[in-house]
């Protein structure tokens, strides 16, 4: 008996080691904003991709960098989609997790409502609508705008804003003409500004300049900006079975999404109600989404990371993030965060 109760206890220490489930987990939370990062993982809640793991999945929303930080701090969600750059501010500030993949590759747009502002330059003396002073979109603007001779601060009238919802709701309302917007904001910007009544306040909108092709053409790079992914933490990390399936599940919901717009649409609307179906369907139909490891990501991670770094260290977390902060493939050997 002393030698099966033994036999039995090294089997489940086995188990553990290689991450293989004794049953199911009580609950297992995704998190993320309303965005295209976080489309994918709605999918799987509602699609019931992960209930072989576990006995409840929930999709908890974070609406703000607040949000964010208690979640990821206090652990209370076991993947959390995020942009790339907070992700390794966290875990240079010693939150234990790592990325697993990168999906959203730049979704930033200037919206107009001339539709003859083609370039950056064209917007030259113009106000421009900011959400979010110093975040990773203001740098990205301002970095592209130096890359072909233009100062930002002295060529543009920079208007910083709260969030993307003030200046989506300035433009539509006609008290700004010009903003920086990422999707599905883009999108529901454009829906709306089309529908009676608002269109009698204002008039249509237009995409000017896409924020990924100046991007690609003046960094002489693929015109895409790893720009939001997923992260694992708390139970998740010790669990590679748990991450693999997920890793799966999530490639599996991206795709769908992207070969259903319109189905994605109505599924994330039901959650969000300043989103349309029809906004989140356009946006969809537009966001550079596409599943990448991690691993595979870290070249366009640390050259994105690098440009940021040259202008505002803090954005991540002052150095580039070391291997732990990469999620291995399935197999490769790991290393503990």
């Amino acid at each position: 008996m002393k030698r099966l109760l033994r036999l039995l206890a090294g089997l489940t220490l086995l188990g553990m080691a290689l991450g293989v489930h004794a049953g199911k987990l009580p609950r297992l939370t995704l998190a993320g904003p309303f965005a295209a990062v976080s489309f994918p993982l709605i999918h799987m809640v509602e699609s019931g991709a992960l209930k072989d793991l576990a006995e409840q999945v929930e999709f908890v929303a974070w609406k703000d960098p607040d949000q964010l930080r208690v979640l990821a701090i206090e652990g209370r969600a076991d993947f959390i989609a995020m942009p790339s750059n907070v992700a390794a501010n966290l875990y240079n500030r010693g939150v234990r997790l790592q990325l697993l993949n990168v999906s959203t590759w730049g979704v930033l747009w200037l919206v107009s409502r001339d539709p003859e502002l083609k370039t950056l330059a064209d917007f030259k003396g113009k106000e421009i609508l900011m959400p979010f002073r110093a975040d990773m979109p203001d740098l990205v603007f301002q970095t592209l705008a130096e890359k072909q001779g233009l100062d930002p601060k002295r060529d543009f009238k920079l208007r910083y804003v709260a969030s993307p919802l003030d200046a989506m709701q300035l433009l539509i309302t006609r008290r700004a003409d010009h903003a920086l917007l990422a999707e599905p904001a883009v999108s529901v910007a454009l829906r709306k500004t089309q529908s009676f009544p608002v269109s009698v306040i204002a008039p249509d909108l237009y995409r000017s300049v896409d924020l990924q092709q100046e991007w690609g053409r003046l960094m002489q790079r693929p015109a895409r900006i790893p720009q939001a992914g997923v992260v694992a933490l708390g139970q998740a990390l010790a669990d590679p079975v748990l991450i693999e399936k997920f890793q799966q599940a999530y490639a599996a919901s991206l795709a769908w999404c992207e070969k259903q717009p319109d189905e994605c649409g109505k599924l994330v609307a039901k959650r969000a109600d300043l989103l349309t179906p029809e906004g989140v369907a356009d946006s969809v139909r537009v966001d550079n989404a596409v599943f990448v490891t991690a691993r595979d990501a870290r070249p366009e991670l640390e050259f994105f990371f690098g440009q940021l770094l040259a202008r505002q260290p803090a954005l991540v977390g002052g150095k580039l993030p070391d291997d732990g902060f990469y999620r291995p493939a399935a197999g490769a050997a790991e290393r503990k965060p």
